[in-house]
């Protein structure tokens, strides 16, 4: 559990007037029609939803220099990345992680890259801004390791100077410290195929140099800072410098062994679509590793990769192009299900019946990379992207199942089996301290994360609250209450909880959307609303919705305890508290009705909801995401509970005995 965070003052000017529980309720049913109307319209015909998967711009550069690198740059692509990678950056001349955000050193060089391929002259006045901001800052010496392995691809940084990972790794049996298995299923890809790379130190010829990106420009590029360093830093260091040796030594055979090994693993885990686990970052790398193990670029498993990288491209009007790290659609199809199940849709509703069709069809058959530390669990579990058999999560598989009870489904005995399965496999995947992580049982080595490699996001799955919440709730759901691993869940989720009320939100932003997660699991478990831990919860959303009326909570809380629950209103956030007060029974009181009625106010005529801000999160702290569609579903959601919750209470005020007379 962490540190205590004290609440802030709140720092916003507009202010919203009390509103009348008639008013509110009428706001709330005309914003409601409205959403339904557009989350309807929005339904692909075959069944899904989809919003964009929104990130910062490395993703748009690191396509720019996989192309660069294969040789197989065009013209139409190049002009169209650096049209939006031009349009996202600051006036200081920095590309941040997310909106508003700061300057972040590695995003802005890749960027900077990015743009001198597209053909951006160095002494065009953005880029002058950009070049002086990255040598204040130390330069390209100064950026994270994926970023100096890009730049080392084309000479602009020694192979010496990056840390070692070779091949090897993959003889590693399961059971000894750091094989690929104590990785996270998004870093365990991106891994095996970097062993190739940093085995064959491949160098393309640079089209330019980057002299103007060290903090003296003209000079060669300068190493890596050093800090100072004990413990466990320092051993896996020694460790890295023994590694460089060896590979000056590696035996040839068993260098081509692993490299082997490695093509193998690779090319067996490509999906149909030609990705790899749905996941740009992945497919990028492995195409790499796949070409420098000798796979030309018209090779058959290469050119299905990088037609597949042609579905993460988002083109918009202006002719700018965005890339997509990866795809959502079973997370917003189930969460539009629920949605609109919320807001009052019949259940038998066509388009909730094709979603639910859409989703059975993609139930998990097989074993994937879960199965290493669960070999005897029978597969059942769902997973984020169109394409991805490999890696189902215990998110979204708890999310299909909550949406599919609530679809009258005209088979309704492949429902219930399909439901069946996915229940067994997630009370099969709980960890052993009682929560439930995104993708693996207890991928929780501390080791993993200590290699110089390692300077960028998560690389291990542990538990994590909100997923936690969203089993549990599913399983109380399910009539699996008393189930020991229930309880354990719950006891875990009500042991996490903060000093000061809230919950860590480790997939959203952040303590709101852990809370948000957390009350609707724990009431739906049976908790009453006056428990201590949940009236704790309600206090601490009281006390920091802002003075409009709603709720947001910025990026940065993650790094800075000052930003808790602080931050400009947005829909999702304001919703996601809402969920959770809707849930403690706060229904009648005004913080609530305020709170509807700014996400009421808030809502265009077109029954959509503006969002920029990123209230979601890859990596916390490091990599953030903008879901486009939370701005619909949510508010969607909050809405109809709300309306169905004034529903109850006026039922309920309507069977009370008539007051006596005077």
């Amino acid at each position: 559990m962490r540190s205590s965070i004290r609440t802030v003052n709140r720092t916003f000017t507009r202010t919203s007037s009390p509103v009348s529980h008639s008013r509110a309720r009428q706001l709330a049913e005309r914003a409601k029609t409205r959403a339904v109307q557009h989350l309807l319209a929005r339904q692909d015909a075959r069944g899904w939803w989809k919003g964009a998967f929104e990130c910062n711009v490395t993703g748009d550069a690191e396509d720019l220099l996989l192309r660069q690198f294969l040789g197989i740059e065009d013209e139409k692509s190049t002009r169209a990345a650096g049209l939006y990678i031009r349009g996202e950056q600051r006036e200081d001349g920095t590309w941040s992680t997310f909106y508003a955000g700061p300057g972040d050193l590695s995003t802005s060089i890749e960027a900077y890259v990015a743009l001198r391929l597209a053909g951006d002259a160095p002494d065009e006045p953005h880029m002058s801004r950009a070049a002086a901001w990255i040598r204040a800052h130390g330069g390209i010496a100064a950026s994270r390791v994926f970023t100096r392995i890009w730049l080392a691809l084309f000479g602009w940084w020694k192979w010496e100077d990056l840390p070692a990972l070779p091949p090897e790794l993959m003889f590693l049996p399961q059971w000894f410290p750091l094989n690929i298995h104590h990785f996270a299923s998004w870093s365990r890809q991106t891994i095996v195929s970097l062993t190739v790379v940093c085995a064959e130190r491949p160098v393309r010829p640079a089209p330019f140099t980057l002299d103007e990106l060290h903090p003296e420009p003209g000079t060669p590029a300068p190493t890596a800072r050093r800090v100072a360093v004990s413990g466990w830093t320092r051993f896996f260091l020694c460790l890295d410098k023994a590694l460089h040796v060896y590979h000056k030594v590696a035996p040839r055979r068993l260098r081509t062994a692993a490299q082997n090994r490695v093509a193998r693993w690779i090319t067996e885990r490509q999906e149909r679509d030609g990705c790899w686990g749905g996941l740009q970052v992945d497919a990028t790398y492995a195409l790499i590793a796949l070409h420098l193990l000798g796979y030309q670029v018209h090779h058959p498993v290469m050119r299905a990769g990088l037609a597949s990288l042609d579905a993460f491209a988002v083109w918009r009007p202006d002719g700018a192009r965005m890339i997509e790290v990866s795809q959502s659609p079973m997370w917003d199809t189930s969460l539009a299900v629920s949605a609109l199940a919320d807001a009052g849709v019949r259940r038998d509703h066509p388009a909730l019946r094709k979603a639910a069709d859409w989703m059975l069809g993609r139930q998990h058959s097989r074993p994937g990379d879960w199965a290493v530390r669960r070999p005897k669990l029978d597969p059942g579990g769902w997973a984020f992207q169109f394409h991805n058999g490999n890696n189902p999560d215990l998110d979204d598989t708890a999310e299909v199942i909550l949406a599919l009870r609530r679809v009258q489904h005209p088979d309704q005995v492949r429902v219930d089996s399909a439901i069946e399965r996915g229940v067994r496999w997630s009370l099969g995947m709980q960890s052993r301290n009682g929560g439930w992580a995104a993708f693996d049982a207890d991928n929780t080595s501390s080791l993993a994360s200590r290699l110089p490699f390692c300077d960028f996001g998560e690389v291990t799955d542990p538990p994590s609250v909100d997923v936690t919440a969203h089993v549990v709730e599913m399983l109380a759901c399910e009539g699996e209450l008393d189930d020991p691993r229930t309880q354990r869940g719950l006891a875990w989720l009500l042991a996490e909880q903060e000093t000061f009320g809230a919950w860590f939100g480790r997939w959203g932003v952040n303590y709101i959307y852990g809370t948000g997660s957390v009350v609707p699991a724990l009431t739906a478990a049976g908790l009453p609303a006056a428990h201590p831990a949940i009236r704790r919860a309600v206090v601490w959303l009281h006390g920091v919705q802002n003075d409009d009326g709603g709720w947001g909570e910025d990026v940065r809380s993650y790094r800075d305890e000052q930003w808790a629950g602080k931050g400009a209103s947005t829909p999702s956030q304001t919703a996601w508290a809402l969920l959770a007060l809707l849930a403690a029974g706060e229904g009648n009181t005004e913080v609530v009705e305020r709170g509807v009625g700014w996400l009421a106010q808030a809502q265009h005529e077109d029954g959509t909801w503006e969002e920029p801000h990123f209230t979601d999160t890859g990596f916390p702290g490091d990599y953030s995401i903008r879901y486009h569609l939370y701005r619909q579903v949510y508010p969607l959601m909050a809405l109809g509970r709300y309306l169905h919750t004034r529903a109850e209470i006026a039922d309920q005020a309507t069977d009370l005995p008539p007051s006596p007379q005077p």
